[in-house]
């Protein structure tokens, strides 16, 4: 691996164990908010009783706990780059009492699996953080045995995702957020419709296809919404660290304001898109 792309995965790596902890006391919303994903994700896989399969970027353990829910005499093998998230899956894993999982930190770059592994591949919201997709489709393809799925989930357009973008509109219109290089890693880096069957294709995946999946999350209030992005959003922790208290204080209020005009019976709720990009080896 070059350096610019090691330079991605160590930053990936050190924020995702700082923020491992946003995530654990948020694990039962999000996990419920991304379920339709995963549902999608496995509905595309067609888990069978025996299967061996491998979950990339696994974070706190979903979609990896549900596949080895159905999966009961095969084996779910669960990596992640960060191993404070994997600590967490194991913890789920424990209270669920699943055991047919092994759980590994595992580069997606470098996958410790043999070829032609796997019966299923599956990796929900981590192909936008891969330093190179092109080389995390390759990877997929080597472990997958022939006659084998993949399916991946990634954020879809970001006007159709108001969960994220309402905050850092707000942050943007207050501060200079800094722009990445182009194809850097981000949210909706594999929104552009085509984009990961291209990957898949290139590599030797056939039958590949995109669904879009959209929905409604239920934030509940504005002070969750709030303290949910800042425990588990790196852009939004990162950019509010850098703000003095006035500019703070500013953002808060605004966005406050924004969410408060978007109340639903008094509730936030608000849209999310995601696209399901599934193929056969």
């Amino acid at each position: 691996m070059d350096n610019q792309l090691q330079a991605i995965r160590d930053q990936q790596l050190e924020s995702w164990n700082r923020f491992s902890g946003g995530w654990k006391k948020w694990n039962d919303f999000t996990m419920e908010f991304l379920k339709p994903m995963g549902d999608a994700i496995i509905q595309h896989l067609d888990i069978k009783d025996k299967d061996i399969v491998l979950d990339i970027a696994c974070g706190s353990g979903e979609p990896a706990l549900t596949i080895a829910a159905l999966a009961k005499n095969g084996k779910v093998y669960a990596t992640d780059l960060a191993d404070h998230m994997l600590d967490i899956a194991k913890e789920n894993a424990v209270k669920h009492n699943i055991q047919n999982i092994e759980f590994r930190v595992a580069d997606i770059s470098e996958l410790p699996f043999s070829n032609n592994f796997f019966d299923k591949v599956s990796c929900r919201m981590g192909f936008m953080f891969f330093p190179d997709m092109q080389l995390a489709a390759n990877e997929m393809y080597r472990v997958c045995k022939s006659g084998g799925n993949v399916a991946t989930a990634v954020w879809a357009l970001p006007e159709n995702n108001e969960w994220v973008t309402t905050i850092m509109q707000v942050l943007s219109k207050n501060m200079e957020m800094p722009q990445p290089p182009p194809g850097s890693p981000g949210m909706f880096r594999c929104a552009k419709p085509g984009l990961i069957k291209e990957f898949f294709e290139n590599v030797g995946f056939t039958k590949v296809k995109e669904e879009t999946i959209s929905g409604k999350v239920d934030y509940g209030t504005t002070d969750e919404y709030w303290q949910c992005m800042n425990d588990v959003a790196a852009s939004v922790a990162g950019a509010l660290a850098k703000a003095d208290d006035a500019i703070k204080k500013k953002i808060k209020e605004e966005l406050y304001e924004a969410c408060n005009n978007m109340l639903t019976d008094g509730k936030l709720i608000m849209n999310y898109s995601s696209t399901i990009i599934s193929g056969v080896k």
